[in-house]
């Protein structure tokens, strides 16, 4: 129990008493020479607990001295929990100033609590991956061009701060795709999780739903669709929103039928339709890991492709899709569908933007696929710019959606400036699964929450309503503009 106010002045208390007080119940430290209970001010402490609960019952005068002007403390703290000299020997006082600073040491692995970033997650998560899996989830087409241009579009946007304004409460729930939200963002469709963790998409759905963030599950996802939606449906920590469905579109165009029908009968809530694979991307780091473990099985790949004999047709080279799936079609998608959304993922110009709006469908995702596609692909901020650009009605029209090369809060609150709905993450999510299963879902969230609500405060923002074009300088991105007329 902290001492009273009747606590004498010259009352001396020893080392050992004070190391008694080492909780957060009951927290006295000591501050040259003398003992102040802290006890009611270690949540308040602007630099959070963790700063005054390590010297919990300890002598915190080296860390605090730097960094505080004198009478601090005294000011801060009120008289009657300033509890007096404590028996410390001189010499012990200046063997402490002697003792050289050290940095905390960093572990190999990189513990949950300490990870601040998904960056950090996706470092934890490099060292955990199978080489299989750290080769899928890193991999990209050709020249890795489209890839770094995810990457590099959000450095040449700058932001364009109001100060002044009132931002004590912060709102950042939307809808996305037909369904609540508490952030502006979802975790993409990614295939096979479970290179990652042995629970996979399990983890991801975990993630979202305690969360309340939607979850776009994908066609080739490593858990069956049913577990998926009953890991949304019966996970005891649920908070709301829920789960929507990425559909390819199969070889016969009829088995895509069969799996729209199943995606409606399970409940998911949206149909994304992705659009830009009517082949394979050539990923060469992926086909030449399976062309290793080939060799490694004594199985020899054939080293060139034959041309058909006369009168047969060659097949469509990394056909894994349907390659005559046209706009027409999504005249039947919708009939088996029903009202429900459902999403076009994978648009990159501002024509498709435009044509997109024709038909009967909800929302347009912006996406070069994580870059695994088409090499020297755009970027989906630049292509959510040239759609602002020459035909800013699809903004009004239809919902958009973006996903690549996004890693902070701040690049999901720069798409929305310009006019995007949500963002989607996919390689963020999948590396924090991968370091931690459910709870680096959950932390990846977190981080991005805190992210993405700090900078609306820093902005001048209080909902992300609120956020537009005067928020964001993107001169140095429209230099890349496609300049001829539509």
């Amino acid at each position: 129990m902290p001492l009273s106010s009747k606590t004498e002045e010259h009352k001396m208390l020893s080392i050992s008493d004070v190391a008694k007080h080492n909780s957060k119940e009951s927290c006295w430290i000591i501050i040259a020479g003398r003992v102040y209970d802290v006890t009611d001010f270690v949540d308040a402490h602007p630099g959070g607990p963790g700063v005054i609960l390590r010297y919990a019952g300890k002598d915190a005068t080296l860390e605090y001295e730097p960094i505080h002007p004198a009478g601090t403390i005294e000011k801060n703290i009120p008289k009657d929990r300033h509890l007096g000299p404590v028996a410390i020997e001189r010499s012990f006082i200046e063997s402490l100033k002697q003792r050289p600073e050290t940095s905390p040491s960093l572990p190999e692995v990189l513990p949950l609590s300490a990870c601040k970033s998904l960056l950090d997650l996706r470092i934890v998560a490099e060292k955990k991956l199978t080489p299989k899996a750290r080769v899928y989830f890193q991999s990209a087409v050709e020249t890795f061009s489209a890839l770094r241009a995810n990457d590099k579009q959000w450095k040449n946007v700058s932001f364009r701060p109001r100060v002044l304004r009132n931002v004590s409460k912060v709102s950042m729930k939307c809808e996305i795709m037909g369904v609540d939200s508490s952030l502006p963002i979802f975790i993409a469709p990614a295939a096979m999780a479970g290179l990652g963790h042995p629970d996979g998409e399990r983890c991801l759905a975990r993630g979202a739903t305690r969360m309340a963030i939607p979850q776009c599950v994908a066609t080739y996802a490593s858990v069956a669709h049913e577990d998926i939606v009953s890991s949304w449906t019966t996970d005891p920590g649920r908070r709301g929103s829920a789960p929507v469905f990425q559909l390819y579109v199969p070889r016969q165009k009829k088995d895509a039928r069969d799996l729209i029908l199943k995606a409606k009968s399970l409940g998911f809530k949206a149909l994304v339709v992705t659009v830009d694979s009517p082949v394979i991307g050539k990923r060469d780091d992926d086909d030449q890991f399976k062309a290793l473990q080939d060799l490694e099985a004594g199985v020899q790949s054939p080293s060139n492709i034959l041309a058909p004999l006369p009168g047969q047709e060659a097949d469509t080279l990394r056909g894994l899709h349907c390659s005559d799936f046209e706009w027409s079609d999504l005249i039947w998608v919708r009939e088996i569908w029903g009202d429900k959304p459902i999403i076009l993922k994978g648009i990159q110009t501002a024509e498709d933007a435009l044509y997109a709006t024709q038909y009967d469908i909800n929302g347009i995702y912006l996406s070069n696929h994580g870059g695994r596609q088409l090499d020297y692909a755009p970027g989906s901020l630049e292509t959510l710019l040239e759609i602002k650009k020459y035909c800013p009605e699809v903004v009004k029209k239809v919902e958009v959606y973006l996903d690549g090369g996004v890693w902070r809060g701040s690049d999901v609150v720069k798409a929305l400036c310009l006019g995007a709905r949500a963002v989607g993450l996919g390689r963020g999510f999948m590396f924090a699964l991968s370091a931690y299963g459910t709870e680096g879902v959950i932390k990846a969230i977190q981080i991005l929450s805190d992210e993405i609500q700090t900078t609306m405060r820093l902005l001048g923002v209080t909902d992300i309503s609120e956020l537009n074009e005067s928020y964001v300088n993107t001169v140095r991105l429209e230099r890349k503009l496609f300049s001829a007329r539509i």
